[in-house]
């Protein structure tokens, strides 16, 4: 699957376009004893190794030489040092203190983090290892069918039972990933996967198949449930993708050219609240990520550095290196949820056309703030009104050129678009929009309808 990306104006209604260092060589310290200078490859530490003291000096004055009285009293110095000094030594010797090895300088590919006030070493590699041994079985991959053997009334000769007959139709064969949610059986995966198939195969790690049936599509986002006949089964851990940070460690496992299954790749999270067009249909607020994704990978798991699900991948841009989309797993939560509970997939909907703002987008128009969703002001130019007819937005009294600034307490921003934020209700939900009209802050209550599956 190839997309590219897209950066125009949203509408909740409808989709439309939006030096290498080298250090010198330095010298052995003096103290090296040069029983170690030749060239063996490897010699054991010694037991002791400790730098020996050096020897006292004094050094007489010009006007004086030293006397009898003074040199017993420089001898009883000398000695009450090297006694000392060996003190110290059976000391440290009797505590173990000298056989301690010594602490391991950091791999060149420790992350550091914190948690709470205590510092935090992750190993790259090692967290990547742990990723893919937790997550691994519950990455599946779905092989679907579409079309072939269709029966041929003017052809007595047919063989249905033939879905290579030339009378016939030949079967188109798709391949994706996709994602154990639940043990009973509930799978996550993107609605591009499925959308039009026939028949679903659905391949556990161990190699075990199931036939799937689809349970729903969602009508904002590139996503489809699945469900198989089973129980038992490994199912991921659900992360949170609000809390993401870009530069964090991520990991993706797929099916990439439905060949090489469970795959693992890892990458960062090179940005959040992408936006992109395919196939006539936008997404928004996406996870970029430069983890490879391969046709093949659509509907797996994008994963954090503790194996919690944080996106469903979904695209790649096209003629890209290192640049692929994920669908953050807030937004699908509730659907597994719907899922789960038996409910008909569905989301909530006010039935407004309205534009992102950014700083160029305040500065063009001159609006009051850098950040929101703006209502369109008049129809589009096909006609349509701002506000949909009958929608919640037009029984709450949302006007074209309103700004919602917020929902509840949630601001609308870049990384909170407001479609983003209103999937993470229900329909039926009673929200609180903050909205700027005329200079003023309003308080507007809206109880979201169900989004149309044609928008």
């Amino acid at each position: 699957m190839t997309d590219r990306p897209n950066f125009d104006p949203t509408d909740e209604t409808r989709p439309h376009d939006v030096a290498s260092f080298s250090p010198q060589p330095e010298p052995r310290p003096d103290w090296t004893a040069s029983a170690w200078t030749d060239p063996e490859p490897v010699r054991p530490t010694p037991e002791h190794w400790f730098e020996t003291a050096p020897t006292a000096r004094v050094q007489p004055t010009p006007s004086s030489r030293p006397t009898a009285g003074t040199g017993v009293v420089l001898s009883a110095a000398l000695l009450s040092a090297v006694l000392a000094s060996g003190g110290t030594f059976v000391a440290l010797s009797a505590t173990g203190a000298l056989d301690r090895p010594a602490a391991p300088a950091p791999s060149s590919n420790a992350v550091s983090a914190t948690a709470g006030k205590q510092p935090i070493t992750i190993d790259e590699s090692s967290a990547i290892i742990n990723v893919a041994a937790k997550a691994g079985p519950a990455v599946v991959r779905i092989t679907t069918e579409t079309g072939g053997a269709a029966i041929d009334p003017n052809n007595p000769s047919f063989d249905p039972n033939n879905p290579f007959d030339p009378n016939g139709t030949t079967p188109t064969e798709g391949i994706g990933s996709g994602l154990i949610f639940d043990s009973n059986g509930w799978i996550l995966t993107n609605r591009h996967v499925v959308t039009g198939s026939d028949k679903l195969t659905v391949e556990l790690k161990d190699g075990t198949t199931y036939t799937g049936t689809v349970y729903g599509i969602d009508t904002l986002t590139d996503l489809a449930i699945v469900k198989i006949d089973a129980t038992g089964l490994t199912a991921a851990s659900i992360g949170d993708s609000d809390a993401l940070k870009v530069g964090e460690l991520v990991v993706a496992i797929g099916s990439p050219l439905g060949t090489f299954s469970n795959t693992v790749t890892s990458g960062i999270v090179s940005a959040t609240g992408r936006q992109i067009t395919t196939d006539g249909s936008q997404l928004d607020n996406l996870i970029q990520t430069d983890a490879a994704i391969n046709p093949g990978n659509s509907g797996g798991p994008l994963l954090d550095s503790t194996a919690a699900v944080i996106g469903i991948n979904t695209a790649i841009a096209r003629d890209s290196t290192g640049i692929g989309f994920s669908i953050p797993i807030n937004i699908a939560k509730p659907l597994m949820e719907q899922a789960k509970a038996g409910k008909q997939l569905a989301r909530p909907y006010i039935g407004v056309r309205y534009t992102p703002i950014d700083k160029q987008v305040a500065k063009t128009e001159s609006l009051p703030v850098d950040q929101g969703a703006w209502v369109s002001p008049k129809a589009d130019s096909t006609g349509k009104p701002a506000i949909t007819p009958g929608s919640p937005a037009e029984a709450a009294g949302i006007k074209p050129g309103d700004i919602i600034v917020a929902i509840g307490d949630t601001k609308i921003d870049s990384e909170h678009p407001l479609n983003a934020v209103l999937a993470q209700n229900a329909p039926g939900d009673k929200i609180d929009l903050k909205v700027l009209r005329d200079g003023k802050t309003l308080t507007i209550s809206v109880t979201l309808g169900t989004r149309p599956a044609d928008l």
